[in-house]
């Protein structure tokens, strides 16, 4: 377990190192994504790398990597706006006051995974990556359906749960591929 807690802080340093930078390049213009759009984002990025898996090559050269680090990044992104609101006319949210939220949902995500790997035994790690890849587009189809429904549920996780189980599947996969 000691491994895993290195490997996902790890991989969580440069995820966030890349949305540093992009919030040093772009300031929060991401605030005036919608929900829904934020999950469209994740979709996308999901379903390139399961067109990538089956196809089993790629005519543009940007990695699978760079996809799940973004589904990482979005996903996060995703759960600042469901704290936040989203924002009606592009508001600018302070650096450091979103690297701080960003920390926030990190460590909550963390926990959770540190929480299932007790209980499930890291099971993970004998799963293949495009496993992981099914199981974040199916949490995306979920994360959809309770859109529709206008945020109810009536037995499940709401989307904040599911966007935390996207982020830590796409650290699984980050982590297998660097092996």
């Amino acid at each position: 377990m000691q491994q895993t807690i290195i490997q996902y802080d790890s991989i969580i340093k440069k995820c966030k190192d890349i949305f540093a930078n992009k919030m040093k390049d772009y300031g929060s213009a991401w605030r005036i994504l919608r929900i829904s759009s934020l999950t469209d984002q994740i979709f996308i990025k999901a379903q390139r790398i399961r067109s990538i898996e089956e196809k089993g090559f790629q005519k543009v050269q940007e990695s699978t990597v760079n996809e799940f680090i973004g589904i990482v990044n979005y996903a996060i992104i995703g759960l600042i706006q469901l704290d936040l609101g989203v924002s009606e006319n592009s508001e600018e949210v302070e650096y450091n006051e979103v690297m701080n939220i960003f920390e926030k949902h990190v460590k909550i995500a963390k926990d959770l995974m540190q929480a299932k790997n007790h209980d499930y035994g890291e099971a993970w790690r004998d799963m293949r990556i495009s496993s992981l890849t099914d199981l974040i587009l199916q949490k995306i189809l979920r994360v959809k359906q309770i859109e529709d429904n206008k945020g109810s549920t009536l037995v499940s996780e709401g989307i904040d749960a599911n966007y935390l189980d996207m982020l830590n599947y796409a650290v699984f996969a980050l982590i297998k591929l660097e092996q």
